[in-house]
């Protein structure tokens, strides 16, 4: 019992470090890039610099407004889905962005100018600073790296069980009690949210950067989360998977799993292998299938987190990865 508790509370204390490192990217990239040059891509970041056009109250105090009743909400409607942990993240998220204004790194000698700009009098002098002159340079670097920033902290986030609230849960309200679909969910409210900014702020262009935002973010939430696709899996289906499984494992070096299965159109059992291998060795595993059957039909695809033999060693049950 002691050594359960033991490693439930170290799980607990790495997930919430790795909750605070994310949320730690996600403040640093929303209020150094995004906020200050209005390329937010949707979500309640969207609409938080849009109230801010309006009453000058820092995005990160329309943050905590929206993602609070947000979280209720969600609790109400989904359940515990939204738990502890996405409580945690929503609301240490929200407040890195408050911790990373700018105004609050005047003590550093290099930010003199850019605080005063930024915290002069309110949007229009925020903006003169960046925005004089509308370098899109200037302003693709600044989408690059906050979109990039901001995918990398929510990866992490939700890498560790958390969550930051937000459009995460009109969606999942609205997968329950329409049946659309979780990428179509988003892609509704993330559209509407950033339709109103660029109409809020009649900069057309700006829609543009936000759609370009929440691509790169959304492709960087995966990286962060689901890890880099290193593994290749394939099917192979060959009226000589014994030959071929012979060749994996003595080239190779990999387990085959013989899976049964049925020809559609002549309905006769069949045989299909599937094989986990590294990237580098596709190359010499379809030279093998090739040499051993040209007519074999085999299907690659990337896969991510594979645990066991010869591959990455990850927490399985209760057992410490460092021992």
């Amino acid at each position: 019992m002691g050594v359960f508790l033991k490693h439930t509370a170290g799980r607990e204390i790495r997930g919430y470090a790795g909750m605070l490192a994310g949320s730690v990217l996600y403040g640093a990239a929303y209020s150094w890039f995004l906020f200050p040059f209005r390329v937010s891509p949707g979500g309640v970041g969207g609409l938080s610099q849009i109230l801010y056009r309006f009453t000058s109250l820092p995005e990160s105090f329309w943050m905590l407004c929206f993602n609070i009743p947000l979280f209720i909400l969600g609790w109400i409607s989904i359940g515990r889905q939204f738990g502890l942990k996405s409580f945690v993240g929503a609301m240490v998220s929200t407040g890195m962005c408050w911790v990373f204004m700018p105004s609050h790194f005047s003590f550093l000698p290099d930010y003199a100018s850019l605080v005063h700009n930024l915290a002069g009098a309110g949007e229009p002098a925020r903006l003169a600073f960046f925005l004089d002159g509308r370098n899109p340079v200037d302003i693709l670097l600044a989408s690059i790296a906050g979109s990039t920033g901001l995918g990398i902290g929510l990866g992490i986030i939700f890498r560790f069980g958390g969550s930051t609230g937000g459009t995460d849960i009109p969606v999942a309200i609205l997968r329950k009690y329409t049946g659309l679909s979780m990428s179509s969910g988003y892609w509704v409210v993330e559209s509407l949210i950033i339709l109103a900014s660029g109409f809020a702020f009649s900069d057309a262009p700006l829609v543009i950067w936000a759609y370009l935002n929440l691509f790169l973010c959304s492709r960087m939430t995966d990286l962060a989360a689901e890890g880099m696709p290193y593994v290749r899996a394939a099917f192979i289906i060959s009226s000589k998977s014994e030959s071929i499984r012979d060749a994996i494992l003595e080239e190779l070096d990999r387990g085959v799993t013989f899976l049964k299965a049925e020809g559609g159109f002549a309905r006769r059992p069949k045989e299909v292998i599937y094989v986990c291998v590294h990237r580098r060795q596709v190359r010499l595993l379809e030279e093998i299938v090739r040499s051993i059957d040209p007519h074999a039909f085999m299907v690659l695809h990337d896969a991510y987190d594979v645990m066991g033999y010869g591959f990455r060693r990850r927490t399985l049950a209760f057992d410490d990865p460092q021992e």
